[in-house]
């Protein structure tokens, strides 16, 4: 492969006009659109099509395109770090988030990265789809999540890793005067509760219709920092990993009352299964796992 010619169509894809390249790059157009042309015949498909004054993408070229992005943003990152002579143990990690899993979690994953003064990390929170789509976009290296996206997939695209599960507690306002057992000790309560499309909540429906009892709920959220502040200041009770109120429990604002009955809820890392994970990256899932 000729990396002029791929250079080239990146710069082009990402702009979507070629007169802007050319003035950028100091080529004419007919130059570009040449090279253009032998990489498109050399790869043997269509990459970019013209619609008015402007070039878009085909289904092929956005593939192209997201292997380009990870070739010349490396290379630039690269650049960046001589420039700013940072040392060569320097690494850099960049992580998606799912906008409802904890916040606690996702700091003791980063722990490692927070106290590695060579390492430099980057969160975003995002919805599943956007995530994944981010990752095969090379715009994360890893994404955490508390879905396993393997199950189901027809083709080996993503890599789910399970770091970590914890046990889903109930956790009350109140230091328990004794031993509590579900359902039987929560007649009189009411319930703050995730929402209905969220795996602690499932779990909670299961334990709640072998039992048959019908909680008093006064709220719903599918925003685990929401679920905390609300577990702190209403005076309900809910249920969360002990993770998520951390703080509170030791505080003594909140108390665990007792395990939900075979409930669990599963943390993610998902990685490219067709991208050789970094090492670094590695290290920090085996962190977490231990």
């Amino acid at each position: 492969m000729n990396y002029h010619h791929l250079y080239y169509f990146w710069r082009v894809a990402n702009t979507g006009n070629l007169t802007q390249v050319a003035n950028e790059i100091h080529l004419s157009q007919s130059a570009i659109s040449a090279q253009l042309k032998q990489f498109q015949q050399h790869l043997g498909i269509e990459l970019l099509t013209r619609k008015g004054r402007s070039l878009i993408l085909t289904p092929e070229g956005k593939q192209v395109l997201a292997y380009a992005d990870d070739i010349f943003s490396k290379g630039e990152e690269l650049e960046s770090l001589i420039n700013k002579g940072l040392p060569t143990q320097h690494r850099h990690v960049s992580i998606g988030v799912l906008s409802n899993l904890s916040r606690n979690f996702v700091e003791s994953f980063t722990l490692p990265l927070i106290n590695d003064r060579f390492a430099t990390f980057s969160l975003q929170t995002d919805s599943l789809e956007n995530l994944l789509d981010g990752l095969s976009s090379f715009k994360f290296d890893i994404i955490l999540t508390n879905h396993n996206v393997e199950l189901g997939q027809q083709n080996a695209i993503w890599h789910s890793e399970l770091v970590s599960r914890q046990a889903i507690e109930i956790i009350g306002p109140t230091k328990p005067q004794r031993t509590r057992k579900f359902p039987n000790s929560y007649s009189d309560v009411t319930w703050v509760l995730p929402s209905q499309n969220s795996e602690i909540r499932s779990s909670f429906s299961i334990a709640c219709a072998k039992f048959q009892y019908t909680p008093k709920i006064k709220a719903e959220t599918n925003d685990m920092a929401m679920l905390r502040l609300l577990a702190r200041d209403s005076g309900a009770f809910s249920i969360m990993p002990e993770v998520v109120v951390r703080d509170e429990i030791a505080n003594g604002l909140l108390h665990i009352q007792q395990s939900l009955p075979d409930a669990y809820e599963h943390f993610y890392a998902v990685t490219l299964s067709k991208k050789r994970v970094s090492p670094h990256v590695q290290q920090l899932i085996e962190q977490t796992k231990s």
